[in-house]
């Protein structure tokens, strides 16, 4: 497990420098000039707000700071992410990490994503916790199953990602 997390989070550290890079060259579009997801939220529903480096900003510590995710932004993401009934395959397409993708490709049995094999009745996001320093936020999701059961996942975003995008998910025993 130790090793798992050490190798993730040294992957983690390349793509941020190759970000960075990507920044202080301006090869990376300005937010306007991003395409938006193929498939639009159905009515009712919010999208995820895009978010981008402020205008001027240099690549470096001070301003990956300033460009990390909030507990607040993450709860909103995930609320709209995970909706009543699971993501569409559009969000599955566009808001999850390659990492993430893997991990489904490597099960194609179990939906990685809900940790189940069903839909569920409803979702819910419980408060976000956010730790700076391994780069990370997190809830846990509750699902609510046709059975009258529940099950709990781990849902974590990577701070630093642009946009934002459900980087892992860990099924509660």
């Amino acid at each position: 497990m130790l090793r798992t997390a050490a190798l993730r989070t040294t992957r983690i550290r390349r793509v941020l420098v190759l970000c960075a890079a990507a920044v202080a060259a301006g090869a990376l579009a300005a937010p306007g000039a991003q395409a938006a997801p193929s498939g639009q939220p159905a009515p009712g529903t919010v999208a995820p707000q895009v978010y981008a480096p402020p205008v001027g900003a240099q690549a470096g510590p001070a301003a990956a700071a300033e460009r990390r995710h909030t507990g607040r932004e993450i709860h909103r993401f995930l609320t709209w992410f995970y909706g009543e009934h699971g993501p569409t395959d559009s969000q599955r397409e566009h808001f999850v990490s390659d990492f993430l993708k893997q991990k489904q490709a490597d099960n194609p049995d179990h939906d990685v994503l809900l940790c189940a094999q069903n839909t569920p009745q409803s979702i819910e996001v419980g408060p976000v916790t956010v730790a700076q320093s391994a780069g990370f936020g997190w809830a846990t999701v509750t699902a609510y199953w046709a059975d009258g059961t529940t099950s709990t996942f781990t849902g974590y975003v990577a701070l630093d990602s642009h946009p934002i995008e459900l980087h892992d998910v860990v099924c509660a025993r």
